[in-house]
């Protein structure tokens, strides 16, 4: 029989609502600190494919998932005067659907009721101030006065981590790519059914995401120093200068985007944990661990995945002393695809930048997007 736990997840993003939910309906007692006074201010949106909407699916809101967002098959490649040059079936996971698109607020607002109706407890303005590990259990004090003892801390708090400075000091800090991600919110081009990737010879690509029947995103990589950061007054100019080789449905969103309040920016960074996760009974998981570029429309998928694997492995506990073996058991399981995942996407944004590959990501290549949507549809 399985041991009921006491977890704290530090962060409230994605993956650490994922997992209080997976163990909050198990049984088990969850904390979540989040840093953040609210889950609302989570960007614009994102892609969940099939392999992430199996785990929605296993945690119970998958419907809730599809009603608040934009279920679509078809990867739609345009060159770049928007001509079709394919459109290409997407995999499934099971019986989830190929893939959804959904506002990042309307995902968070799904997971925190899921999470609660759970039994899970959501603190906000929270944060770490104090942790100490003496092998039984972990003293935990938190900014807001409270503390508490704890069976297992989950580092959930993304690709700055708090909690991975106090593991490993400033040895994994984020590793900036050279490159950045610039979005913009839209109403929703009628022939926009799914993701409508246009790339050629201009070493960019721009790409439009239904997200609601209503919305869409824009989206596109460029290369960019690491001290730039967009005019707060022109960014929708600037957007604009850096896709006007573009013609089609890019340029058709484009002429939509009029407000620079409206853009998104941010630096496509990574970090790579090398040394085990889980140091005693604190353990990272997702962007704390293993943050990677978005190429394979991954990131998240890799954090819901480490979330329900978490909780499966600790279905093997039948005493608090067996957790440092099921996080042991747990990271057998996901490193290995993680890095896989990380490294690929790394590789396709070098390839599609016109950056030169390393022998290793050249065989990484071949695969090939279509290839790793087929892999990642796979049980993990």
């Amino acid at each position: 029989m399985t041991s009921s736990l006491r977890v704290l997840i530090h962060g409230g993003g994605i993956g650490g609502l994922t997992l209080a939910t997976a163990l909050a309906r198990r049984g088990h007692r969850v904390d979540v600190a989040e840093l953040r006074d609210e889950l609302e201010a989570l960007g614009v949106g994102i892609i969940q494919p099939s392999n992430a909407l199996h785990v929605m699916r296993e945690i119970g809101v998958l419907d809730a998932c599809l009603a608040a967002g934009f279920a679509w098959e078809v990867l739609t490649i345009c060159d770049p005067a928007g001509a079709t040059l394919a459109e290409i079936p997407q995999p499934r996971m099971g019986d989830a659907p190929a893939n959804n698109g959904i506002p990042r607020p309307a995902l968070a607002r799904v997971l925190s009721a899921a999470a609660t109706e759970a039994g899970a407890s959501i603190r906000f303005s929270t944060t770490i101030t104090g942790l100490t590990d003496d092998g039984e259990g972990v003293d935990v004090t938190l900014s807001d006065g409270r503390s508490g003892r704890y069976d297992l801390v989950v580092g959930f708090d993304g690709i700055g981590s708090p909690l991975r400075g106090r593991l490993y000091g400033d040895t994994y800090t984020p590793e900036y790519t050279g490159f950045a991600n610039w979005r913009v919110t839209l109403p929703r081009l009628p022939e926009v059914q799914g993701v409508v990737m246009s790339a050629g010879n201009l070493r960019a690509k721009a790409l439009l995401t239904p997200i609601t029947d209503e919305l869409m995103y824009l989206g596109s990589v460029f290369a960019e120093a690491e001290d730039f950061r967009p005019d707060v007054d022109r960014a929708h100019e600037q957007l604009a200068a850096r896709l006007a080789g573009f013609g089609g449905p890019i340029a058709e969103a484009l002429a939509q985007v009029t407000d620079p309040a409206a853009v998104v920016y941010s630096r496509i960074s990574q970090v790579t944990v090398e040394e085990p996760w889980h140091v005693g009974r604190v353990v990272l998981a997702g962007d704390a661990a293993h943050a990677s570029t978005p190429h394979l429309a991954q990131g998240a998928a890799m954090a819901v995945e480490d979330a329900l694997v978490l909780a499966e492995s600790l279905d093997a506990v039948t005493a608090p002393g067996e957790v440092a073996a099921a996080l042991a058991a747990w990271e057998e399981r996901r490193r290995p695809r993680a890095m896989w995942v990380q490294a690929l996407s790394r590789a396709v944004l070098k390839q599609e930048t016109g950056t030169p590959t390393t022998p290793e990501e050249d065989e990484l290549l071949k695969v090939g997007i279509p290839g790793a949507a087929h892999v990642l549809v796979q049980p993990y």
